[in-house]
Parts: structure tokens; C-alpha cells; sequence
């Protein structure tokens, strides 16, 4: 079922057209002497009749009048049936036959979902929670489709959430890897993906998802943080180490180019030896001299 529009015009039309037809009324009941006649029992049957049927279509035309806030939407049934929507803001009138009418917002809302536990990739449980920014695009799919359009906006965030949380690690120090904790653009896009594919059944547009909530589980907290800081540890160690070797080389480079000593084999082990002491120590260095006597 999608969202169609019902038959609606401007009320203010209408609503003019009552206030002269109520004038109109009253200047032919002033005319025909209408309290005469209903005090009469013998009173003209036309003069009632045209009295009875304007108050009869004035009531009709007042019970259409009915407003619409901006952002906000009025679906139309009849015993049953889906009418249409309206979707125009302020004073609007319909067929008063219409009896049921249900109001909708169409503003943008949103939610934080409950605190889950979810293990993630490599099977460590962690807590996350998202919030979510929506907003109803269709009315009838999201007023017939489901039974309680909000309940199952929450149940299904919750559910996307948790089939994304499982697919990724929570950190990776390859950069090349997506991470939950490092690549929050790329996850935050696939959330959103996620739950839109969801909602598209009910009329619902994700406007926009965020990770509210991205924490260890405490039972396991402390020693992920002592895991983690041990694989910093040896990330950057590994980069200190690329890097000084790096810089030997162009060091050894520089002075067999340049020409400025005569180094053995042994004097060239030597020498990075002493490099790489010097570049990878975490602590500053203390040079040493060989001072030696004949």
C-alpha cells in the first residue's frame, strides 16, 4: 500500500461559503417571517423545507472544515477503507462522509536504542548503543503496513545495529582493515544502509545514524586495555625500527657516495650497530669514548 493523496480544498473557500449561505438563510427566514411560521400550525411547507435543508447543508460543510500543522499529515478512512492522505498545512476541507481520521507527524524525530551487548568480530562483547535521526515519508505504509510503526523502528534499529557490530572488530591497527572504533565514517554509512533497507517497508527515512555507545564489556575492559596498549606498544615499536633502518641506509649510502671513509665490513656492522642503538632506544643515549693509551 503506498500513500495517495485524498480530495481536500482550502477551508477559507468554505468557510466563506458558510458565512454567506448562514446570511443568505437569515435574510430569507426575516423575509418570510419564519417565527410566524413556526408558531403557526398551519405554516408554509416550502419556506421550512428550504430553512431545514440550508441548516442540514451548513452543518455538512462546517463538519469538513478541519486543519492540518505544518509537518503533519491526516489519513482518511471510510468504514475501513484507506482514502488518502493530506498533506497540506492549514485550514482544509473534505467530504464530511469521511469519518475516521487519523493524524500522523511527519517531523523529524529521534532515539537513542537500549545499551546492547553484542560480541564483535573476534568474539569480544561489547556494549553499543545508536542514535537515530527519522522521519515518516509514507503514511499509509507506515499507519497499515506494521502494527506500531514506532515500536518496530526501535526493535529493527536495534537489530541492525547488532548484525553490523558482528561484522567488524573493534579495533584493527591495520589501517588498511575497518575497524568500529577507526573507521567511524565507513560505519556509520553502513548502519544507516543497514537500517534504511529496514525501514523502506513501512515508509521510514533514516536521515541520519550515529554510535552512541561503543564501550568493552566491563568484565573483560581491564584487560583489553592492558592488550591494547601492548599491541601500541608493538605497533610503534615496528615503526621506529622501519624507520631507523631507513635512515642507516641512507646513511651508509651517503658516505660510500661522498667518498669521506674507509670502512671494513666489521666497522660497517659496527656502525649500524651503534645506529640503531642510538634511533631505538627509548631512553637518550650516552656516547662512550674509547680513549686508549700506547
Amino acid at each position: 500500500m503506498r500513500e495517495r493523496r485524498a480530495f481536500s480544498i482550502s477551508g477559507w473557500v468554505v468557510f466563506t461559503a458558510i458565512i454567506t449561505m448562514a446570511v443568505l438563510l437569515g435574510i430569507y427566514g426575516y423575509g418570510n417571517k419564519l417565527w410566524e411560521i413556526l408558531d403557526s400550525p398551519e405554516g408554509s411547507p416550502w419556506v421550512l423545507t428550504v430553512i431545514g435543508g440550508g441548516v442540514f447543508g451548513l452543518l455538512m460543510l462546517l463538519f469538513g472544515l478541519f486543519t492540518v500543522q505544518p509537518n503533519e499529515a491526516i489519513i482518511f478512512q471510510f468504514f475501513g477503507h484507506y482514502v488518502g492522505t493530506v498533506n497540506g498545512e492549514g485550514l482544509r476541507w473534505t467530504i464530511p462522509l469521511i469519518f475516521s481520521r487519523t493524524r500522523m507527524s511527519k517531523r523529524l524525530r529521534n532515539f537513542e536504542s537500549a545499551k546492547i551487548k553484542v560480541n564483535d568480530a573476534n568474539g569480544n562483547p561489547i556494549h553499543v548503543a545508536a542514535i537515530v535521526e527519522w522521519k515518516v515519508v509514507d503514511t499509509a505504509k507506515a499507519l497499515f503496513e506494521v502494527n506500531d510503526y514506532i515500536s518496530f523502528i526501535q526493535i529493527q534499529s536495534e537489530a541492525a545495529l547488532r548484525a553490523l557490530v558482528m561484522q567488524y572488530p573493534y579495533e584493527c591497527f591495520d589501517r588498511n582493515k575497518v575497524a568500529l572504533m577507526t573507521h567511524t565514517t565507513e560505519i556509520v554509512s553502513e548502519l544507516k544502509s543497514k537500517m534504511q533497507s529496514r525501514f523502506d517497508k513501512i515508509g521510514i527515512e533514516v536521515v541520519s545514524a550515529q554510535i552512541g555507545t561503543l564501550t568493552y564489556s566491563p568484565e573483560i575492559a581491564n584487560l583489553m586495555l592492558q592488550r591494547q596498549q601492548a599491541k601500541a606498544v608493538v605497533a610503534a615499536r615496528t615503526e621506529i625500527v622501519d624507520g631507523a633502518v631507513g635512515m642507516v641506509e641512507l646513511a651508509l649510502k651517503k658516505l660510500e657516495a661522498r667518498n669521506l671513509v674507509q670502512m671494513s665490513t666489521e666497522q660497517q656492522a659496527q656502525m649500524v650497530s651503534n645506529l640503531l642503538v642510538v634511533l631505538c632506544s627509548d631512553k637518550q643515549t650516552q656516547p662512550v669514548l674509547d680513549l686508549k693509551t700506547e
